[in-house]
């Protein structure tokens, strides 16, 4: 019985002590706060849209030709002779020196004969003329006394009646001096002169050649006038117009000239869909085939802004700042340049990004820092 009682007491001491402890583990314990999800947010570079004009300018590229050009042939057989200069490429010739003359003895004594021919010819028919056309005699003399083998070949007089034609025709006078005037323009070819100051480009025969009819002698151009021919999208050929001025430069953009456009073909491309366009471009350091660009503005696109490539989403969006908050808005673009875009959509005021954020999206929150450099700049 005893030992019941000092066991239930026991287990009644074991319940107690075991509340007391569980309580006071309960009261000791540490209650910690629940941890606040911070949110980083993502430095955001932007700048204030302001819309303007834009002028929108067109690129093209194409190479020098020389305005004034001439493929030199020969019209003649012959041997070459001589040149005012040396006959090589780009040698400079002013307008009227020889560039290439040929052998011409033999032509120029058969030339020499048949006029000596022709003058016996007016000297037999002065007395039939002062017989039956007394009248007309005196200008006749006057030509015959003239008349001189080793000078060009005078115009006849002009007869006074059909009489006096007729009577000409019947002995052979026009035959003749037709024939003589004949021989006087093939001698002619054997001289090639320049028909302006310029250079020689091409150079293909060298002095003792026989040359024959037919064959390319070489390339003249006048180096002080050059054209540039280039390919402008039909969709700004309206707005091209003959005296527009166009800024060329070269490749480097080391150099740059002034040029306007003196033809616009009416032919379009169909393949490119490009217009054919002519600009004239004269000063120092132009060279046939050098390459050029060529930056024509073509018109001005109102209520715009130009923004990086860079920036744009799908070609047609762009990310601007609301309240720190990112936010992709729908633009037009208008004109793509080689790192810009002008577009329209944009209105006065808005945040625009400045510089690209990685793996931005919409929603997306962000820390807006200002820039002074525009996204152009960067």
């Amino acid at each position: 019985m005893i030992r019941k009682i000092i066991l239930a007491i026991l287990g009644v001491l074991l319940v107690g002590g075991s509340v007391f402890m569980a309580k006071r583990t309960i009261n000791n314990r540490e209650v910690r706060k629940p941890r606040k999800e911070k949110k980083i947010k993502t430095g955001a570079f932007v700048e204030i849209v302001k819309n303007s004009s834009t002028p929108i300018t067109i690129t093209a590229s194409g190479n020098l030709a020389a305005t004034n050009r001439v493929d030199i042939y020969a019209e003649v057989q012959g041997i070459f002779n001589s040149s005012s200069r040396a006959f090589k490429p780009g040698t400079w010739y002013k307008k009227g020196e020889t560039l290439l003359e040929l052998d011409k003895k033999e032509e120029m004594i058969g030339l020499k004969a048949q006029k000596s021919s022709f003058y016996n010819q007016l000297v037999l028919l002065i007395p039939d003329l002062r017989l039956d056309y007394p009248e007309v005699i005196a200008k006749w003399d006057d030509y015959v006394r003239r008349f001189d083998v080793n000078l060009p070949l005078e115009n006849l007089p002009e007869p006074e009646t059909e009489k006096e034609k007729l009577f000409l025709s019947g002995r052979n006078i026009y035959t003749a001096f037709y024939n003589v005037k004949n021989l006087e323009a093939q001698l002619q070819n054997f001289t090639i002169a320049a028909p302006f100051s310029g250079v020689l480009t091409q150079a293909m025969v060298n002095p003792g050649a026989l040359i024959r009819p037919g064959q390319k002698l070489g390339e003249f151009i006048d180096h002080s006038v050059y054209e540039l021919e280039v390919a402008v999208n039909t969709a700004y050929g309206e707005l091209l117009s003959i005296g527009k001025t166009v800024q060329l430069h070269n490749v480097e953009q080391t150099k740059n000239w002034t040029g306007k456009v003196i033809r616009v073909n009416s032919l379009v491309d169909p393949a490119s869909q490009t217009i054919p366009t002519f600009i004239q471009v004269r000063g120092k350091g132009l060279k046939e085939g050098m390459y050029l660009e060529a930056d024509i503005t073509a018109k001005e696109e109102q209520n715009t802004y130009e923004i990086n490539r860079k920036l744009l989403v799908d070609n047609n969006k762009v990310f601007i700042v609301r309240d720190t908050i990112l936010d992709l808005v729908q633009i037009e673009p208008i004109y793509f340049k080689e790192s810009t875009a002008v577009v329209k959509g944009l209105e006065d005021g808005m945040q625009i990004l400045a510089k690209a954020i990685p793996s931005a999206y919409a929603g997306m929150t962000v820390k807006v820092f200002s820039d002074d450099k525009t996204a152009m700049k960067n």
